[in-house]
Parts: C-alpha cells; sequence; structure tokens
C-alpha cells in the first residue's frame, strides 16, 4: 500500500523531527523514518518486517502484548505509558527512556499503529540532576537544621547551667545573709539571756555572804533558789545549743522503745507544776491509760514540755492549760491549749524559725530556739507540728507522730 506515492510519503516522514514507528496489527514494523533509524541506530531495512519487540527492552516484552492487544481494541489515540515511565531499545544493547504517542489507523482494510517516538534522555538527565540536587539540598537543610538544633540545645543547656549559677548564687547569697542575720541575733540571744541570769546569780551570792545568822536562813533560802533556777535555766540553754549542733550535723541517735504516754505525761504534768503562776492550772488528758508509743521517750517529753511551758510562760495567772491526747490504729495526737497572749497573724510563718519571737513576745525570757529544735526532732521521727493562734486569745499546739517509729 505504502508502495503508492511513496516519493510523497517519504518526504512526509522525513519532515517529522519525531521518530516515527509503524506497525501492523501483529506488531511487525512496516515503516520508520530517518529520525527513527538514527535514535535507535538500526537501518529502515533492518527493521523492515521485523517485530516491535526488537525495540523493546527484553524485560518489557511479558506485559507488552497486552497493552497492545487492549489498545487495539480500543483503537484510540493516547499516550503510551501513562502512569510510568517507558523505554526502548537500541540496537548496541542499550535502554534509554522515551515518550509515545500511539495513533490507529486503517487502510484498505489493514489496521495499522504509528507511534510518534521522542527521546527523553536529556530530559531526565535533567529531572535526575533536578532530584539529586533536590536530595543534596534537603540533606543539607536536613544537616544545618540538625546542627542548629544541636546548637540551640547547647546554648539551653549553657542557658540552663547560667540560670543554675545564678540561682546558686542568690541561694549562697541569701544562706550568707540569713547566717549574718543569726549570728547577729545569736549574740545579742547570748548577750540577753546569759546576762540577766548570771546577774542574778551573781547578786544572789554577793547577798548570801551577808545572811550569816540562823534566823536568816529563810533569805538565804531564797537566794539559794534563785541561784539554782538561774543555773537550771543557763543549763536548759546550753542544751538546746547543743542540741542545735547535732541536728545540724546529723548526729542524733534516736533510742526507740515502748513506753504508756501516760507515764511521760505525768512526767511533764509534774515538773510543769513547778512553774505555775499564781491561779494557773493544767487540766490533765482523759482516758490515756491505754496508750503507748514505740518512739524515743525523752523526744516526746521534750517536745510536750517545749509546749507546755510555753503556754505557762505567755499565759496570765488564773488561766487553764489544757491537755488532749487521741489515739488510732496509726497514729497518735497531742494538743496542748492556752488562753494567753497568742501568735500575731504576722509573725505565724515565722514561729518556727530558729531564734525568732514574735513582736508580743520580746520582753518575756526565752532564746526562740525551742520550737524550731522540737520541728526538727518530730520530723526526724516521721512526726509533724503545727498550730492555730489569735492574739490576745490563745494558741492550740498540734504534735501528730506515728505509734511506731521507723527510723
Amino acid at each position: 500500500m505504502f508502495k503508492q506515492d511513496q516519493e510523497i510519503f517519504n518526504v512526509l516522514l522525513g519532515s517529522v523531527s519525531e521518530g516515527v514507528i509503524i506497525v501492523d496489527e501483529h506488531q511487525k514494523v512496516v515503516e520508520v523514518n530517518s529520525a527513527a533509524e538514527k535514535m535507535f541506530g538500526y537501518t529502515k531495512d533492518e527493521l523492515d518486517k521485523q517485530h516491535l519487540n526488537i525495540l523493546i527492552p527484553k524485560n518489557y516484552h511479558a506485559g507488552h502484548d497486552a497493552h497492545f492487544n487492549g489498545f487495539m481494541k480500543a483503537k484510540q489515540r493516547r499516550q503510551m505509558g501513562q502512569g510510568r515511565d517507558i523505554y526502548g531499545a537500541r540496537k548496541d544493547g542499550s535502554v534509554f527512556p522515551l515518550e509515545a504517542g500511539l495513533n490507529p489507523f486503517s487502510i484498505y482494510g489493514k489496521n495499522y499503529v504509528m507511534a510518534l517516538v521522542i527521546d527523553i534522555s536529556i530530559r531526565k538527565e535533567h529531572e535526575q540532576k533536578i532530584k539529586d540536587l533536590n536530595t543534596q539540598l534537603e540533606q543539607k537543610v536536613l544537616l544545618r537544621t540538625q546542627e542548629l538544633s544541636e546548637t540551640i540545645e547547647q546554648l539551653e543547656v549553657e542557658n540552663a547551667k547560667r540560670l543554675e549559677a545564678e540561682e546558686e548564687a542568690k541561694t549562697a547569697l541569701k544562706r550568707e545573709q540569713e547566717l549574718n542575720e543569726l549570728k547577729t541575733k545569736f549574740l545579742s540571744l547570748v548577750s540577753h539571756e546569759f546576762k540577766t541570769p548570771l546577774s542574778g546569780i551573781l547578786t544572789s551570792t554577793m547577798l548570801l555572804s551577808k545572811y550569816k545568822l540562823t534566823e536568816q536562813q529563810q533569805k538565804r533560802d531564797k537566794h539559794i533558789k534563785t541561784i539554782s533556777d538561774k543555773v537550771h535555766y543557763l543549763n536548759n540553754i546550753l542544751n538546746d545549743f547543743l542540741s542545735i549542733e547535732k541536728l545540724q550535723k546529723g548526729k542524733v541517735n534516736y533510742k526507740l522503745s515502748t513506753f504508756k504516754v501516760s507515764k511521760v505525761i505525768n512526767e511533764v504534768v509534774y515538773n510543769a507544776n513547778m512553774l505555775l503562776k499564781d491561779g494557773q492550772q493544767i487540766n490533765y488528758p482523759e482516758n490515756i491509760d491505754s496508750f503507748s508509743l514505740y518512739q524515743d521517750e525523752k523526744i516526746v517529753e521534750l517536745a510536750l514540755s517545749n509546749l507546755v511551758h510555753n503556754a505557762i510562760k505567755y499565759s496570765s495567772e488564773n488561766t487553764i492549760i489544757d491537755i488532749i491526747i487521741t489515739q488510732n490504729e496509726t497514729t497518735t495526737t497531742f494538743q496542748v491549749r492556752d488562753n494567753g497572749i497568742g501568735i500575731p497573724e504576722k509573725d505565724q510563718k515565722n514561729i518556727f524559725n530558729r531564734y525568732f519571737r514574735a513582736e508580743n513576745a520580746l520582753l518575756t525570757e526565752g532564746t526562740g530556739i525551742g520550737l524550731n529544735i522540737v520541728k526538727d526532732h518530730l520530723e526526724n521521727l516521721h512526726g509533724s507540728i503545727a498550730f492555730e493562734s489569735v492574739e490576745n486569745e490563745g494558741t492550740v499546739f498540734t504534735i501528730t507522730i506515728p505509734n511506731k517509729a521507723e527510723l
């Protein structure tokens, strides 16, 4: 059929810059143009009557027939290889990427397909270069991001260290200031609390030497008692200072034992009765005979004595001090209630601080370390101390301690 007007047909094929390949319905090559010859490396005679597979890589042969048959049934123009890459095979065995537009047609009752083929090797190379450049760029961005992230992390670590150092410096400065304040308070305390009883002892000693007659024994006894009381007071202060030092150094050795609560209360009340002012009265706790503890007996006695003595000291004459004790399966609670001067609201937050004394208690004899010692001991024994107070109405201190200590 192509013999007719062959010269015109050859001119038309030669003028097409894309490769043109025409095959019949059996995929036999019937015509190619010079662009296709150059693209695939075959001459026209070498391709004549050859199966189309000669121009297709072997690994694509298996699926090609099905694609071709489907196309011949549809007989519609379309782009070959939609959604996938297609390749051509040259005479020298090399493979290259291509694009192909398929155009079915019929002449003299026979069906043919004309394929317009474009070698896209250069385009694919450019695309690959772009992909490679994008990959390199992504890797550089990723690397740079990682480096930036690491730099930020290092800066955050350095900043955290700087803030920590600043905080430590502030804490150290605050501690130094507190220490200086404590030293000042301590020196003032020692000066006042030791000077007054020592002066009393010196005065009573001098007066004792003047009372030599038998009938002056009562006066001698009075001054001997004054000396004894002042020495006892100074001894208690020194014991408090020693307790602070042991607590700070963690050298306190607690001696645990099982004892009746009533035994401790009896001792506390007995000693407190000697300190009562005129008309003051201590209400003994009720229903405590069955209560017992496995604790450090001396520490429990110390804590209760401190609270009861404070209640006596900061309450006026003719007042009542209540001791209330309750116990459940795990804990025992001690309450000491007075009707004394109370603690000003603005001073309550500092009441357990060492050497601190409330504003309305400054003229009363005291060191300001007793409650601090009691709190530290109780916390070491997994107990606690708290209070409620209204100025000029009174105070209630509450101690809660486990029935069985675990050190």
